[in-house]
């Protein structure tokens, strides 16, 4: 989606949530946007330890923090760039005794471990995963660029893995949530099979008339509860973003689902 920015930053920064959060962002690479602050409005919870994988810069996991001031969150990110992006950020938002980085290949349990994050110790985790699959688009030369919007291989097995090991870092119980495309919901409904129920799809539509082109999706590991469908949130009008987006964008709502 389309980035989202607001005027107010400091210099090399973008302002994001009515200028309550600062993110540093590499200029030629992915660049935070609607999505990440979908995500964080979808977590509602007022206290959690919330890693927030494929975290790039942090958008997602630093809009969550800085919405919920008693939120402690780690932000797994494989690139080194940005990660150390994302360590700067959580600097400039005085988010440091509240936030880490931890720089981790989210696939690989060895990887996770030596960056020291444990499994099954998170109340929540959010993630933001690489949207393509390799086989079948065509991607950046960038290597960081095509590592932050594909897949690693090609096919569902790719989104599979990814949401096992992304439900590998929440405690039993604990909270899952996802944004993604429409088309990707039979993997997701694979992925979370044996391991989470209680699942809640939101669709995200562009205007009222129109198909959603990103869902949200919510778990809780463990639970054996139905599915169920949300009430779809639509984001523009004739006068640009609807009320509820517009609410969403300044930091100002949540998403209530």
């Amino acid at each position: 989606m389309a980035e989202s920015r607001d005027d107010g930053a400091p210099a090399g920064a973008d302002a994001f949530l009515g200028g309550r959060l600062m993110l540093r962002q590499n200029a030629g690479g992915h660049r935070a946007g609607t999505d990440a602050l979908l995500l964080a409005a979808a977590a509602r919870l007022t206290f959690l330890v919330s890693p927030s994988t494929s975290a790039g810069v942090g958008a997602a996991g630093l809009a969550l923090a800085v919405a919920r001031p008693h939120a402690r969150i780690g932000l797994v990110e494989i690139d080194p760039g940005a990660a150390a992006l994302a360590r700067d950020n959580i600097a400039l938002n005085g988010l440091s005794d509240r936030g880490m980085v931890f720089e981790a290949d989210v696939l690989s349990p060895r990887s996770r471990r030596g960056a020291g994050l444990l499994d099954e110790g998170a109340g929540l985790v959010i993630t933001n995963p690489p949207f393509a699959d390799p086989s079948r688009a065509r991607l950046s030369p960038d290597p960081a660029k095509r590592r932050a919007h594909a897949m690693q291989m090609g096919g569902t097995a790719a989104l599979v893995a990814w949401l096992a090991a992304s439900l590998a870092l929440v405690e039993p119980g604990g909270s899952f949530i996802l944004i993604h495309r429409p088309d990707a919901l039979p993997a997701i409904f694979e992925g979370l099979a044996g391991r989470a129920g209680a699942i809640t799809i939101l669709p995200i539509h562009p205007r009222a008339e129109t198909a959603a082109i990103r869902i949200l999706v919510r778990a809780r590991k463990g639970s054996r509860a139905p599915v169920s469908i949300a009430s779809g949130l639509v984001l523009h009008d004739e006068r640009g973003f609807t009320n509820a987006a517009e609410a969403i964008h300044r930091g100002a709502a949540t998403i209530n689902w």
